[in-house]
């Protein structure tokens, strides 16, 4: 059966539940423990590491929201660098993706549970019981169905969520500033760890992860009504909202910590519940059981955004020509990619499994996360070149300048998680490019050559083992050969070396689809492929 005959993906989201879905992703268990996580790395700074990383993602966000209105396709962010360099960085850009959000349905369901053992002491607290267990698997089978009705429903459930979450944060800060202590800011010094703690912050603390949410009205491109306008503003919109409400988290939490807390030092946090259990310290058990609430509802809706989120990334995947062609179906009647929907709730499920702690997980899945987005700046400024007719209602000013900037400072994203985890993670991918290498005659046939593909990916594999040596030799978990600030300065000299390379062995001619299945049949949308 054609995939015409198939389906294809319903155009349902307004600006609204799109900006929605990039807020309420944005604001899921990451406003509850992120700030204590980097208030122990950087002390009172970690509001700059907030700023940094709104920084670094956003320079992301506005070449992404390019990329979204001009191409809004289904997983749009692992679609691009195969539209611009074909399908071996396509197929890696993928996998990463994958990796990044696979693993936050079940993360996030994991945080609703710990949260209501508040409660219910028998679902557990550090590690599930059965009964737990159970519970979060019931919790993951309504995500999955929400999502498999229709993306309607899906968007409209969404939308009432994302507005009650975004409420209870609000009212936290309103309320902890009333028990501000403005020595806290002062205590052990302003940034006692110094500025590698706040760079490390960024990485290890879940701030760049939160705010990776910013892609999800990308993500959902397919299914976004007038497309060119809405992703762009909902992706800007989202991202800066966050930011403004994540400052003021962090600075309320710091401020109204009691003193005998601070006195211990700032690594010493070990709240297990940070904002619940410092309005228990405050003596406001009504603030504290508003904030349980509200933990489980911004967890869960998280975890219901990722649900489908995860689904059109295994989607965006095949119809990249290098993952299970059933994966590209899509339901006629609902317009939801029900086959990699199942696919995602089985990864789901596997993610509640006993595995590391919820800062080691975030940790690999901001990597992740990165690792994916890194190659969009690339493809941004290729596409300028090699698709210079392609209409773009959103286009971005100083592209030739954010571009490589965003590329760098993606990089140093990567770098500050430390040498344990870009060993294996970055390793992961060299070992995934050469499994390539060898199954190229099993994945799905490409028009374009195979050393075509090569040239066009040569310079990714180079700096992926220069990032590996370098982490290996710095000063973020390496053996500090290479001392601080020069290995930061070597990450600029390869960031800028590896995106110039990269934009040069762009494929001549962009490998675009026309992606009827995708509901990508305006009267326009002919003309916007044109090169």
């Amino acid at each position: 059966m054609s995939l015409e005959k198939q389906g294809s993906f319903k155009r349902k989201l307004n600006v609204v539940d799109l900006t929605l879905l990039g807020l309420g992703s944005i604001i899921g268990s990451a406003w509850l423990f992120s700030s204590q996580i980097a208030a122990t790395y950087a002390g009172p700074a970690a509001s700059i590491s907030w700023i940094l990383g709104a920084i670094a993602i956003g320079l992301l966000a506005l070449v992404c929201a390019e990329l979204g209105g001009a191409l809004p396709h289904t997983g749009g962010l692992v679609r691009y660098p195969n539209y611009s360099h074909g399908p071996i960085l396509g197929y890696l850009s993928s996998f990463m993706f994958f990796i990044a959000t696979s693993v936050v349905p079940g993360l996030e369901v994991e945080g609703m549970r710990t949260y209501a053992s508040q409660w219910f002491p028998s679902l557990g607290a550090t590690n599930p019981t059965l009964l737990g267990w159970f519970v979060q698997f019931a919790i993951l089978v309504i995500f999955f169905l929400l999502n498999y009705w229709s993306v309607n429903i899906f968007g409209k459930v969404n939308s009432i969520i994302t507005f009650l979450k975004f409420v209870i944060p609000i009212m936290t800060v309103v309320v902890l500033l009333t028990h501000l202590r403005p020595e806290n800011f002062h205590a052990h010094g302003f940034a006692p760890f110094g500025f590698s703690g706040i760079e490390s912050a960024v990485s290890t603390a879940g701030i760049a992860f939160a705010f990776m949410g910013f892609q999800q009205p990308i993500i959902f491109g397919s299914e976004a009504k007038n497309p060119g306008r809405t992703i762009p503003l909902a992706v800007l919109l989202s991202l800066g909202l966050a930011t403004i409400l994540y400052l003021f988290l962090q600075f309320a939490f710091v401020g109204a910590l009691p003193g005998h807390i601070v006195n211990n030092g700032w690594s010493k946090l070990s709240f297990s519940s940070p904002f619940a259990d410092l309005a228990v310290l405050l003596g406001l058990a009504w603030l504290a059981n508003t904030m349980l609430a509200d933990a489980i509802l911004s967890t869960g809706g998280t975890a219901n955004i990722y649900m489908g989120a995860t689904a059109r990334g295994v989607f965006a995947w095949a119809k990249n020509g290098t993952f299970f062609k059933i994966f590209t179906k899509v339901d006629p009647k609902t317009g939801v990619p029900r086959p990699s929907l199942w696919f995602t709730f089985i990864l789901s499920v596997f993610w509640t499994a006993p595995f590391p702690s919820w800062d080691k997980l975030i940790n690999v899945a901001s990597s992740a996360a990165v690792l994916s987005y890194i190659l969009i700046p690339i493809s941004a400024v290729a596409l300028r070149r090699t698709a210079m007719d392609l209409h773009r209602p959103f286009k971005l000013k100083g592209i030739a300048i954010i571009g490589p900037l965003s590329f760098v400072i993606a990089s140093f994203i990567v770098y500050w998680t430390g040498w344990k985890t870009i060993s294996w993670l970055i390793g992961l991918e060299i070992v995934m490019f050469i499994g390539y290498l060898f199954s190229k005659n099993i994945v799905q046939k490409s028009h374009i050559t195979f050393s075509q593909q090569i040239k066009a990916s040569w310079w990714l594999i180079f700096y992926c083992i220069a990032m590996i040596v370098i982490s290996y030799l710095g000063t973020f978990g390496g053996k500090g050969i290479l001392p601080a600030p020069w290995d930061q300065l070597v990450i600029v000299v390869l960031s800028l070396v590896s995106f110039y390379w990269g934009v040069a062995s762009a494929l001549p001619n962009p490998a675009f689809e026309s992606d009827e299945d995708e509901g990508n049949n305006d009267k326009n949308y002919s003309e916007k492929l044109t090169n």
